[in-house]
């Protein structure tokens, strides 16, 4: 198993169903590169990996030769060479995961970033300055989606909660689908970035969306809007979005999502003015984890039964 930061992996499962069928074991520290993950996986007939974050193309398939079997958390995988596993005879499969944690931080971060929570907690437990912000209101500002699919859905209902005035767009999005959420369909993405005062990104990663974000729609945005990605790190330039932070083009932005993960240190991204930065913390819940390595489980044991399930793609 992948990327088990948090030793999580082997205490949300019951993975002693599988004694005496399969050794399992965690890799607490991410594997840089795909030497590192050659050598360390070389030995292994089944993986476990978390999310987009370890890319699997046709030429670490071939350095794994007793590979078999492939495990995402998610549904969807878009750093898996589907056909190049299919040609190594390695079976993917994937699991169940709930929309609602990233939507929660999200949340998190729009809420941290308009009441400057860091700067304030900070300051408290450093003796130093009592009210150094001014916070952003909430309550009739403008929220801009962008994506209103099963994650936007939810970011958009709790804005409306808070009464705010909700938008969204994406390139199919229609009036109807719109209506159905009870927000506003913004004529183009450009006036979606124009008119909000705080814009969260739920887009799905992948070409389409690559960039759907840089300096020129940056540019659209109020000095005083944040701007919240909770997506993916391909839809907002990241070069871009440092130089509007720092040259205060907009108020803020909260990340989570980022091009190299984890971030090395020294990254320009860990040091960022107006940047309220978690590392990668959307999915990370009891309840989702729970799932993916519960269903990881049921999948290997469906797979030694010869009828593997939740197959990817």
């Amino acid at each position: 198993m992948l990327d088990d930061f948090q030793g999580a992996a082997t205490e949300l499962a019951d993975w002693s169903v599988l004694k005496g069928e399969v050794e399992v074991f965690s890799l607490r520290e991410h594997l840089d590169g795909e030497d590192a993950l050659a050598v360390a996986l070389a030995d292994c007939d089944i993986v476990v990996t978390l999310r987009e974050r370890v890319p699997f193309p046709g030429s670490l398939f071939a350095r794994l030769p007793r590979l078999k079997l492939l495990i995402a958390s998610g549904m969807r995988n878009t750093v898996i060479d589907y056909a190049a596993a299919q040609a190594q005879g390695v079976t993917v499969c994937g699991t169940q995961s709930s929309g609602i944690p990233p939507a929660e931080l999200t949340w998190a971060l729009l809420l941290g970033l308009a009441r400057g929570i860091v700067e304030e907690s900070t300051a408290l437990r450093t003796d130093g300055p009592w009210q150094s912000t001014v916070g952003a209101d909430l309550h009739g500002a403008r929220l801009g989606v962008l994506g209103l699919g099963r994650i936007g859905g939810h970011v958009a209902r709790v804005g409306l909660a808070f009464g705010m005035r909700v938008s969204a767009w994406s390139p199919r999005l229609t009036e109807e689908r719109a209506a159905e959420h009870g927000v506003e369909l913004a004529a183009s993405k450009e006036e979606l970035l124009a008119d909000s005062d705080f814009v969260t990104v739920q887009v799905p990663g992948g070409d389409s969306t690559r960039g759907l974000i840089g300096a020129a729609e940056l540019a659209l945005m109020k000095p005083t809007a944040y701007l919240v990605n909770t997506s993916r790190a391909s839809v907002v330039d990241q070069d871009a979005l440092l130089a509007a932070l720092r040259a205060g083009r907009i108020a803020g932005a909260g990340v989570d999502v980022f091009d190299i993960e984890p971030l090395p240190a020294g990254h320009p991204m860990r040091t960022a003015p107006r940047l309220l930065a978690t590392p990668h913390l959307g999915y990370v819940s009891h309840a989702n984890y729970t799932t993916y390595y519960r269903q990881a489980v049921e999948n290997i044991q469906a797979y030694l039964a010869g009828s593997p399930t939740r197959l990817l793609p």
